[in-house]
């Protein structure tokens, strides 16, 4: 799963939005003046997918407004999405580290030993004054777009009440580094503080645009801070599929260099009995660990020591 695929939209211009009005640049809030919640929409955590930046930028461009309680739009790390090339779309990731593993209070509290640690420490007032927060991604491969959350009740809750995309997979996501959906606010099962992560389909398609604009929407609306004509008037899909719930069981980590799918997967492919080969690292079977096992974000380019894939089941 080498290939490189093509660019098929362009990435916003987001330098109108740097100065924004909250003190730190590049976030801006609206305050509506009337109770509610502080929703909050972030794109950009990495540099290289650009349909978050598509979304809010549309939302700036079109006047998005709050009827009650606070919406906030950032974009996170701009100094790695100022470095995308279309030319050579895979190495904007970040600058110095994954701003999407920096989320643990000893980090955020311990000295700037990046340009990600200190955009963090920017965004975190911001960030923990927000009761919901939506986190846009896309992926390497053509997966079916995902809703992630670790797990919680209050997180499948909201998921459920967002309603789209389709699937919403429950889970710890990664071995190294904390993600933002997994920062002690959100991940306080005491607090309504909720945030989830989308995962809008491959990096650059279109597609990824769309569902990144209308995972927005729906995020908005089940926040109950956007009026429903604005939210008609922009979506796309707006009576989605029933969802699915996943659960993560289990993930794998490269052990070696020579990790080697057997095929292509881009993800939610189903495998009905356990012990199915779906890979070799370094000539070890990596098989399903068990029966109806759905197969999560298969990375593309499996690199030693990171995690590359993730197993599930459906729940109810």
């Amino acid at each position: 799963m080498s290939e490189v695929y093509p660019v098929e939209f362009d990435a916003p211009d987001i330098a109108p939005y740097k100065q924004g009005n909250s003190g730190v640049d590049y976030v801006t809030t609206f305050d509506s003046g009337q109770p509610g919640p502080h929703a909050m929409i972030q794109a950009v955590t990495h540099g290289n997918e650009t349909c978050g930046a598509y979304a809010v930028d549309h939302l700036f461009r079109n006047e998005v407004r709050p009827k009650r309680g606070k919406l906030t739009l950032a974009f996170a790390n701009v100094y790695a999405y100022q470095n995308f090339d279309p030319a050579s779309p895979e190495d904007s990731r970040f600058v110095d580290e994954d701003y999407n593993r920096v989320w643990e209070t000893e980090i955020l509290d311990g000295p700037d030993r990046s340009i990600e640690v200190r955009r963090a420490k920017e965004m975190r007032p911001i960030i923990e004054s927000a009761d919901l927060l939506l986190d846009i991604h896309s992926m390497g491969t053509f997966s079916t777009p995902l809703i992630l959350c670790h797990g919680l009740e209050k997180e499948r809750r909201f998921a459920r009440a967002v309603d789209y995309p389709e699937v919403v997979v429950c889970g710890s996501g990664h071995v190294k580094g904390r993600r933002m959906i997994e920062y002690a606010p959100f991940n306080d099962p005491g607090t309504e503080m909720t945030a989830l992560l989308v995962e809008c389909g491959q990096h650059w398609a279109k597609t990824a645009a769309t569902v990144a604009l209308d995972t927005s929407l729906h995020f908005l609306r089940a926040a109950d801070v956007i009026e429903e004509g604005f939210f008609d008037t922009h979506v796309t899909v707006k009576q989605p599929p029933p969802q699915r719930m996943l659960e993560v069981t289990d993930g794998r980590n490269a052990e070696t260099d020579d990790f080697q799918w057997v095929r292509d997967f881009d993800g939610l492919e189903e495998f009905e009995n356990a012990g199915t080969v779906v890979a070799r690292d370094g000539g070890k079977d990596v098989t399903t660990p068990h029966d109806n096992c759905i197969l999560i974000m298969p990375r593309r380019v499996p690199v030693k020591g990171e995690r590359v894939i993730r197993f599930a089941r459906e729940v109810t």
